[in-house]
């Protein structure tokens, strides 16, 4: 078939004397169109293409990530002015920083110049960023500072235009501390498409006694070979615990804990045999809510009330005082226990972290975790979150290796001929709409999963041109 030159890179190379080597030929993918699209997900089953074509894939991160809101990080990692942290956005290299006046800023981590990285640290603090390459330098707030030899530009070249800069992202917002930037410059406001979901958010910063966390205590990082919606349709699947984690659920329904001061741990099995025909009815009676954007919740895991020792009751001490009685009972039993804010990060009650999905290919994603520490906790309450999260989320833990193992088979699975959908039908006759707009559900419903697709279409496949219609605004701080 024939293409143009921007479509596949030259299929000779020269490697020394003139030699030629051959070099594959790399085709763009054929995009498919928004009925093909439409015609991938169905009310109760997807079709695998979803997790293998490339040129969904693409598409995936031009219509869906690259005009939502992205979770970026936390405030608290960035406290002094200067201080910056690096990450990759949708496969486009960030910067998180915050500015000599305290704004808070997230740039392209791109040298105006001749496109090279400018910062390669993980993280620190700095006055100015400094590219290698011919040593540009560019303010916290990605200006422009300095050229060296810069007479060699007089009269070609406007060193004022703020496109030669580090480039700040149309818009960065933040909530509780949790910092959202979207690549689009139209769309919703961050409490707009946060809508209900905001209350979980509300009540993990419940739970530090000085009202602020702290997202300082180090990251998990690491890869699986999958595509990255299965880590997101798999937080709030309440079907395969007691098959996927049979491992860690013992026969008298006991697991390993997880929060500080309790000494029994959720009672998952609550008599049932672990990995048997029949999984406990508690996970049945958990219920499951769906919102607009994507977004779901769980109910919360059943936890024993029971805590004790004297760092807990120093701590429970802390909450009531700020709180009150009965509202420390409420921040302390929490109604839910993961809260997915669609497309890229999930929040869990209980084993107190932020959980974030970066998509690197359609068969390569990397997650991070990052545990949650709570402000004016004492030290123990929050080294235990550490502890207990190296061994339910770290690589090398009892949890997240038993859904990382599923995850690969279902991508190598997924290559094999047979039936060509995935389904997610479980409890779609006790989907209930709810006054508000949401959709509730229970019976280990997969009703968060077919949410997510419903976002998913709304996305790829817009019903009018102008969803997809390109803008432009001024790029957005949040400030101090």
């Amino acid at each position: 078939m024939p293409c143009t030159a921007a479509e596949h890179d030259s299929p000779l190379t020269h490697a020394g004397h003139g030699a030629a080597v051959a070099q594959p030929l790399h085709f763009k993918p054929a995009t498919p169109s928004d009925d093909k699209l439409r015609s991938l997900v169905r009310p109760d089953r997807i079709h695998r293409s979803l997790y293998r074509d490339p040129a969904i894939f693409e598409l995936e991160m031009e219509r869906l990530w690259n005009r939502t809101w992205l979770y970026v990080g936390h405030e608290s990692q960035i406290p002094q002015p200067g201080d910056f942290v690096t990450l990759v956005l949708a496969g486009k290299p960030v910067v998180l920083v915050r500015h000599r006046d305290g704004a808070v800023h997230v740039l392209f981590n791109r040298c105006g110049h001749r496109g090279a990285v400018v910062c390669n640290e993980d993280s620190g603090n700095t006055k100015l960023f400094r590219c290698l390459y011919h040593g540009w330098a560019f303010a916290t707030d990605g200006a422009l500072q300095g050229v060296p030899l810069r007479a060699g530009y007089k009269d070609c070249l406007d060193l004022k235009d703020p496109d030669l800069g580090m480039v700040q992202l149309p818009r960065v917002e933040s909530y509780q501390g949790f910092v959202f930037a979207s690549f689009s410059p139209e769309g919703v406001p961050l409490s707009e498409f946060l809508g209900p979901i905001r209350r979980h958010i509300d009540d993990l910063v419940a739970l530090s006694p000085d009202g602020e966390l702290l997202v300082t205590g180090g990251v998990h990082r690491y890869e699986f070979r999958g595509n990255w919606k299965h880590q997101l349709e798999n937080l709030n699947d309440l079907y395969h615990p007691f098959f996927s984690h049979a491992s860690t659920v013992r026969e008298d329904g006991r697991q390993f804990k997880r929060r500080s001061g309790d000494e029994e741990g959720p009672q998952i099995g609550s008599g049932g045999k672990a990995g048997g025909a029949n999984p406990s009815k508690a996970f049945d009676e958990i219920p499951l809510h769906a919102f607009a954007q994507g977004h779901s919740y769980c109910g919360s895991m059943p936890f024993s009330d029971k805590r004790s020792g004297a760092d807990f009751e120093r701590y429970r001490a802390l909450l009531t005082e700020r709180h009150g009685e009965q509202r420390t009972r409420e921040i302390l039993q929490p109604d839910w226990h993961n809260a997915i804010i669609y497309p890229n990060v999930v929040i869990q009650s209980a084993a107190q972290h932020i959980r974030v999905i970066n998509p690197i290919s359609v068969d390569r994603t990397e997650i991070l975790v990052f545990p949650v520490l709570l402000k004016g906790a004492p030290d123990k309450i929050n080294r235990d979150v550490v502890r207990y999260l190296n061994v339910s989320h770290s690589a090398a833990s009892l949890i997240q290796t038993d859904d990382l193992e599923a995850f690969e088979r279902i991508q190598t699975g997924l290559a094999a001929d047979g039936f060509e959908w995935l389904v997610y039908a479980r409890g779609i006759a006790q989907d209930t709409v709810q006054p508000d707009g949401s959709t509730t559900g229970h019976l280990a419903t997969e009703l968060p999963m077919r949410n997510q697709y419903r976002a998913w279409l709304d996305h790829l496949a817009p019903t009018s041109a102008a969803a997809t219609a390109p803008a432009t605004t001024t790029p957005t701080a949040i400030q101090p």
